[in-house]
């Protein structure tokens, strides 16, 4: 048996359409967005009386996806802060290869997102950064040189 590709990366927020604006200035369409009030999904996901919206982001002309969700029943409970430092435990960021980094960086700076450190480059091949958004949402980038 092997994995035949990644589906997507989940992301818990609070405020959906304020994530969903960062993400689609990043450049990822919104795939579709629905409320999921299915006792399946309860089943899957291990709560109950579970109310949630739902939104699928996906990169164009690609397969990779970032799904959201905003938990109305159960709240949602927060795990780290918001602001939590690179080596924190768990998932700490989603990482996007980019055409141009900088404007990029600029495009995200107008949702709010700011670099959490500088932009560096790897030798020449690489141009890096990472940039915490809305909610503490923290991406890298990459842009390839050359």
């Amino acid at each position: 048996m092997a994995i035949q590709r990644m589906d997507n990366v989940l992301i818990v927020v609070e405020d959906l359409d304020t994530v969903i604006a960062f993400f689609v200035e990043l450049g990822m369409e919104l795939e579709g967005r629905f409320p999921l009030e299915e006792r399946w999904a309860e089943r899957v996901v291990g709560l109950e009386d579970v109310r949630q919206d739902v939104a699928m982001l996906r990169i164009p002309d690609s397969p990779g996806r970032i799904e959201l969700a905003q938990f109305h029943t159960p709240k949602a409970v927060a795990g780290v802060p918001e602001d939590a430092p690179s080596n924190t435990l768990g998932i700490r960021r989603v990482m996007f290869a980019v055409d141009d980094i900088d404007d990029t960086v600029a495009r995200l700076r107008t949702q709010g997102a700011e670099l959490v450190g500088t932009i560096e480059q790897f030798e020449n091949v690489y141009r890096l950064c990472y940039v915490r958004g809305p909610e503490g949402i923290v991406v890298g980038l990459a842009e390839q040189l050359g």
